[in-house]
């Protein structure tokens, strides 16, 4: 079975058709690149009032700078600057309308350049990753923390870490399996992670234990910072045929096999009594532990947390990374976790936040590079669930 990978022709800006088959990569990435071409430029479509935005990104030439909209000279806002009482004033306006033009312009094309790159990086980490799903020779090893480590989650990292010391080699690279470090295969390569600002962080499989088990639902996290901010995040669950991304003042989406891609947003749910909770273990919140009490004494969050359960509607334990995504989605109000790694969460944050949830820690603290757990909600629930996991 075929079908049709649309992608914009540079030249003209006409869609170009290709034929590809179902099924295969190269129909799965082509329907990927289509989603995020038509979300970016149905975003653009008809607006000449706002600040420039990333459109017309090429389905064909994945990773290719794309075009940036413009504010334009029929815009009430630069009618309004080109109507000065003097010539002093004019010059001065349009200077500065230059300058901010070409700062915005500068990031806007640099965010959809580092978008474009994390959707290929999971492109690449689906095509490693799928195939070993349920393989007979799938080899699995205990870490020393008695977690699992497929053979899987160690190719993804390399093959990941190999692309971003050829196309962003002054950037750091924490990923779960090999470390904090520059861009290099494996650990201890490249700049110094403790002076760059941008870091890209990787979870090659998120959810390992479903992933060598048989369980479908594992993903592929990758999310850029710069310094303490999130500003790119990509989720990419092959064995769903789901993937989710968001990009910092671009809003989050989602795109199931060859559907059109979809906006993400939050619910409005405003009660907990109707609210939909997710977790991933009831044993973590049990053994949780105040940072800053000596010995790491229990800080009850098990019984807080048994009860935020019991004044939800519904709760159930989807886990990992599909917790947080449901959130963003709106299909689940609520979504926490005691004890995490940054890789874990940071692909996360953008895509919540830009959904119009609220992402912080469980004792609420905004989510950073520090973060050890995470609280994801519609934003209106946030509170509510704090004050509970208080003991309010």
């Amino acid at each position: 079975m075929t079908t049709l990978g649309p992608g914009v022709d540079r030249s003209s800006g006409d869609p170009v058709v290709e034929a590809v088959t179902a099924g295969t990569w190269p129909g799965i990435r082509a329907g990927i690149w289509a989603g995020i071409s038509a979300f970016l430029d149905a975003d653009c479509a008809g607006r000449d009032q706002c600040a420039p935005l990333v459109c017309g990104m090429s389905a064909a030439v994945p990773g290719a700078r794309p075009t940036v909209c413009r504010v334009t000279a029929s815009s009430p806002d630069n009618a309004a600057r080109n109507t000065g009482d003097t010539t002093v004033d004019t010059t001065v306006d349009s200077t500065a309308d230059s300058t901010a033009d070409s700062t915005a312009d500068s990031t806007a094309d640099s965010t959809a350049d580092d978008l474009a790159l994390a959707v290929q990086l999971a492109d690449i980490a689906d095509a490693i990753s799928l195939p070993r799903f349920g393989a007979v020779d799938l080899q699995v090893r205990a870490k020393p923390d008695l977690t699992p480590v497929s053979d899987a989650d160690t190719a993804v990292e390399r093959a990941i870490r190999e692309v971003l010391a050829a196309q962003r080699p002054e950037d750091a690279v924490l990923g779960e399996e090999y470390g904090d470090s520059g861009p290099g295969a494996g650990a201890g390569s490249g700049p110094d992670p403790a002076t760059v600002s941008r870091r890209w962080v990787i979870d090659p499989i998120d959810g390992t234990k479903n992933f060598v088990r048989g369980v479908p639902v594992w993903a592929t996290l990758i999310a850029l910072l710069d310094g303490d901010s999130f500003t790119v995040g990509v989720v990419s669950a092959p064995a769903l045929a789901r993937r989710w991304w968001a990009a910092a003042g671009r809003g989050a989406f989602t795109r199931f096999a060859d559907h059109p891609a979809r906006p993400c947003q939050v619910s409005r749910v405003a009660a907990l009594a109707d609210a939909s909770l997710s977790f991933s273990e009831m044993s973590e919140w049990r053994a949780s532990q105040v940072p800053d009490r000596p010995g790491g004494v229990p800080d009850g969050l098990g019984d807080a947390f048994a009860d935020v359960c019991a004044a939800c509607w519904r709760t159930r334990a989807y886990g990992d990374f599909y917790s947080y995504v449901l959130v963003a989605e709106g299909a689940v109000d609520i979504a926490a976790e005691p004890d995490l790694s940054l890789w874990d969460l940071a692909a996360l944050v953008p895509i919540v936040t830009e959904a119009g949830g609220l992402m912080t820690d469980v004792h609420g603290q905004p989510s950073g590079a520090l973060s050890t757990s995470a609280l994801a909600t519609n934003g209106l629930l946030h509170g509510p669930v704090l004050a509970a996991l208080r003991g309010e």
